[in-house]
């Protein structure tokens, strides 16, 4: 239910764009039940690759950026952690997720 809503609002917030969303093979991605809006394409990772999923590309780079620092303690960690993704901008994401991978895919859709 909570990625019917993910979709419909992804869905209504960009319409102009086509939206594609890389997912795993979690129960809730693989619901009959699911309206895939028309533009948004979902797309599956394959199995035990996470090294393909775009979130762990930004989770590494964030590692990487952070792991140089201490901190007195968890909420200060946390503090650190939400600031620098706030500050991350569009297009380094996109530097740092995207990938020829997803390219591919969208050409065996196509």
């Amino acid at each position: 239910m909570c990625f019917q809503i993910f979709l419909d609002k992804l869905a209504a917030e960009y319409p102009e764009h086509f939206n594609v969303i890389q997912r795993d093979k979690g129960r809730f991605h693989l619901s009959c039940y699911l309206k895939i809006p028309e533009n948004v394409l979902l797309i599956f990772q394959p199995p035990y690759s996470p090294e393909l999923n775009p979130i762990e590309r930004v989770w590494h780079y964030i590692k990487q950026e952070l792991s140089w620092e201490i901190y007195d303690n968890l909420d200060a960690l946390k503090e650190k952690v939400r600031t620098f993704i706030e500050e991350l901008s569009t297009e380094k994401i996109a530097s740092i997720a995207g990938g020829d991978y997803i390219l591919s895919a969208l050409a065996t859709v196509a």
